[in-house]
C-alpha cells in the first residue's frame, strides 16, 4: 500500500493559480494521477505522470492551464495549477497505480484523504 498525503489546496479567484503537493510513501508504483470530484459529480481524471515523468496524460478540460511534474528525490507529484475556472472547483485527490499511463481511477489503488480547491468569482 502507498501513503499518499495531498496539500496547497484553498481558495483562490478565478484566473489565478494554485500548487497542489502529493508526498508518497511506502511502496513502489508506477503512475501517480490527480482525479477531482465537484459536489454532486463523480470523481474525474485531471492528470497523470509516470516514473520518469516523460509522459502526462491530461483531461482535455485542464491541457494548457494545468502542469504535472513529480521530483522522485522528494517522492512528490505537483499539480500547478494556473488561469483557474469556477469550474475547477472540487476536492482534488491524488492517486497511486502500478499500471503504466492509467487514466481510469479503476487501475489506481492507493488514494489520498483530498484536498479542497475553491475558486470564486
Amino acid at each position: 500500500q502507498v501513503q499518499l498525503v495531498e496539500s496547497g489546496g484553498g481558495l483562490v479567484q478565478a484566473g489565478g493559480s494554485l500548487r497542489l503537493s502529493c508526498v508518497a510513501s511506502g511502496r513502489t508504483f508506477d503512475t501517480v494521477g490527480w482525479f477531482r470530484q465537484a459536489p454532486g459529480k463523480g470523481r474525474d481524471f485531471v492528470a497523470a505522470i509516470t516514473w520518469s515523468g516523460d509522459t502526462t496524460p491530461y483531461a482535455d478540460s485542464v491541457k494548457g492551464r494545468f502542469t504535472i511534474s513529480r521530483d522522485n528525490a522528494k517522492n512528490t507529484v505537483y499539480l500547478q495549477m494556473m488561469s483557474l475556472k469556477l469550474e475547477d472547483t472540487a476536492v482534488y485527490y491524488c492517486a497511486a497505480s502500478r499500471v503504466t499511463l492509467a487514466t481510469s481511477g479503476v487501475y489506481f489503488d492507493s488514494w489520498g484523504q483530498g484536498t479542497q480547491v475553491t475558486v470564486s468569482s
